[in-house]
């Protein structure tokens, strides 16, 4: 008797203990989701208001990617990387400042042209201007008589209008300043990006050094091999796109009759590395300069016309042929990062939004508590019954394997090495 009621207290007991391990695990986890949350918050307000010296940073970084497969494949040629990586930021360089300065005179007119040319257009649609303004009318009519009728019949005085003086300087001096801004960063990133080519890979050796153990240190440095190639085969893809859509641009409106029409096939060009929104704003502007351009409506809606046309094949036919199914991302993704970035940085956070996502995606192929995460942000995540694990970390064999099995099979095979890449090799067993 006394023994099974020992037994039953020591059931009690256990059981109680139980109930306390898991309410404190269940704690322990709200601490954490709170203490994420309070991390992301503070992080992203510093990164709102060092946006200053962060873009200039994650710039270079981004081009820094890019342009590591070109500067190794100097090395497979014998040529130094100093020397390759001068030569590209030299190159680069000239080619911004020609472009900048080509564009400077245009785009300036452009600006201030701008009331001149937003007036032509309201008196093109004046009709349909009158009509809206009528409709305004009535509504506001019929509004009056319902707060009179609630008001015992008594009409509800009108607001005082306030005249308020605009203080805020032009649009010349305010594109003059973003200007001048604008290219101190970009100064600074080129500045940034020659030593990060020139220095090898040294950031690569030290975050592989980091890692505590064999495990660690291949995983980390299969991150940063697919960041690199996602990375630069993304951008590269993008530039060669964007660079036929704006000589197609240029020379479609051109033979439309379009005035400064290599102004706005470089302006295609630029403004198609922001998704979505640079194809819209560009459909816009040479809507409106159209519309003051031409007599005919027709003929003002030939320019616009031609550049949707224009955009729509290189978005559903150029660019996923060109960027493969590896690099499909997610375009509810896609929006969510472009909104997000742009309230942050601006203009640089909408360029920048789309490489940010390569880099989350690339990580959480390789992150098993990623996985979800990254077959989120994927254009396609199904997979295939019929496709398997490739023992491969590059090349077209991993990139067909679904996102599932990639990290497996880069988990089962040791990282490939390039010219200049950090060998690791397993010294002590684990």
């Amino acid at each position: 008797m006394a023994e099974s009621l020992a037994n039953e207290v020591e059931d009690d007991i256990e059981e109680q203990q139980l109930e306390v391990a898991e309410d404190s695990n269940v704690e322990l986890r709200r601490i954490r989701r709170v203490l994420m949350l309070t991390f992301l918050m503070a992080l992203f307000t510093a990164v709102y208001f060092a946006r200053s010296v962060l873009l200039p940073i994650v710039l270079a970084i981004v081009l820094t990617l890019t342009l590591l497969p070109v500067i190794r494949a100097g090395e497979r040629l014998r040529i130094p990387r100093a020397v390759t990586a001068m030569a590209l930021m030299a190159g680069l360089a000239i080619t911004l400042f020609v472009l900048g300065y080509f564009l400077s005179g245009p785009v300036t007119q452009m600006v201030e042209d701008a009331p001149q040319v937003a007036q032509e257009v309201r008196e093109k649609f004046a009709g349909i201007m009158d009509r809206v303004s009528s409709i305004q009318e009535a509504t506001t009519q019929v509004t009056d008589a319902a707060a009179a009728a609630a008001n015992g019949g008594e009409v509800p005085p009108e607001p005082e209008v306030v005249t308020v003086v605009d203080s805020e300087p032009g649009l010349v001096s305010q594109a003059v300043s973003g200007l001048a801004s604008a290219s101190g960063s970009l100064a600074a990133a080129l500045l940034l990006t020659l030593f990060l080519l020139s220095s090898g890979d040294f950031y690569h050796r030290r975050i592989v050094e980091a890692a505590p153990r064999l495990k660690d240190k291949k995983k980390a440095l299969t991150i940063i091999r697919d960041v690199e190639r996602q990375i630069s085969r993304y951008l590269g893809a993008i530039t060669v796109i964007n660079i036929g859509l704006g000589v197609l641009s240029g020379l479609s409106l051109w033979a439309l009759g379009m005035p400064m029409a290599a102004v706005w096939g470089l302006m295609t060009f630029l403004l198609n590395y922001i998704p979505f929104v640079g194809n819209l704003l560009t459909v816009g502007l040479v809507g409106a300069v159209s519309l003051v351009t031409f007599d005919s409506l027709w003929d003002a809606a030939l320019p616009p016309l031609a550049l949707i046309i224009l955009s729509g094949l290189e978005s559903n036919v150029v660019t996923p042929i060109l960027v493969g199914r590896r690099l499909e991302l997610n375009q509810v993704a896609q929006l969510i990062m472009l909104a997000f970035w742009t309230w942050l940085w601006g203009v640089a956070g909408a360029i920048l939004a789309v490489p940010f996502l390569v880099v989350v995606k690339a990580v959480c192929d390789n992150v098993d508590s990623l996985q979800t995460l990254g077959s989120f942000l994927s254009g396609d995540p199904g997979t295939k019954p019929d496709e398997a694990p490739q023992k491969a970390t590059t090349g077209p064999a991993l990139d067909s394997a679904p996102y599932r099995t990639q990290a497996e099979a880069r988990e089962d095979s040791p990282p490939t090495q390039a010219p200049g890449d950090v060998r690791v090799t397993p010294l002590v067993a684990e």
